[in-house]
This record gives structure tokens, sequence and C-alpha cells, in this order.
């Protein structure tokens, strides 16, 4: 991996680990928070990237219609969904339901802590 993207990997950390529990954001709020808004998919990359990491919350993190894209990435069928479900946040056929109750917008919960 080259230097500049690890460097914005855990950018990406760092604003997944405060994302609260019952709550979700999308890959392209994160870019923006990061002042990279059309770097959604690095996010996803990140995001991919860190199965391994206890400490990073991937399931919070969906698509921007609330939809679990991510999901092939956790072990077994529906690890995120149940992950998600345990939180409190419903999900039906693989969407969050009411997302604008789930939402955590970075860009306004943060105001630029990181």
């Amino acid at each position: 991996m080259k230097p500049e993207n690890e460097n914005f990997f855990e950018r990406v950390y760092q604003v997944a680990r405060l994302i609260p529990e019952g709550r979700v954001t999308s890959y392209g709020a994160i870019a923006k928070y990061l002042g990279a808004a059309r770097s959604a998919r690095m996010v996803g990359w990140a995001m991919n990237a860190s199965h391994t990491m206890e400490d990073i919350p991937a399931h919070r993190v969906v698509n921007k219609a609330g939809i679990l894209t991510g999901k092939h990435h956790f072990d077994g069928t529906n690890l995120m969904q149940q992950l998600l479900e345990a939180e409190g946040v419903q999900i039906k056929d693989l969407q969050i339901v009411n997302l604008d109750k789930h939402f955590w917008d970075p860009f306004t919960e943060l105001k630029a802590e990181l």
C-alpha cells in the first residue's frame, strides 16, 4: 500500500471509531468530512482492509442509500446485519429502515475535530 493511502486509511479509521453504537454513516460522508468528497470508494477500500481490526466498527458504514453494500466482507452470511440489529438498527432487504433516524454525519457531528 502506498504511504499516502496508509495515511488516508488511518484518517478513515479515526472517523469510523467515533461512530456511536446504533448509528451509521456512509462512505461518502466520511470522504466529505476528510476533505476528499470524491473518494467514497477509497473509504470503502479502507473499510474492507479493516476486517482484522476489532476496534473499527466497519459494520456502521453503509452506502448513501443505507444499503449494506459491504456485507460480503464480513464473516458469515448476515454478520453485518446482525451486528447492526444488535445495536437497534432495523434492516429490511439489506437496507436500513429509517436511515435519517440512524444517520450520523461526521461533518456536522464532529465539526472538524480531526
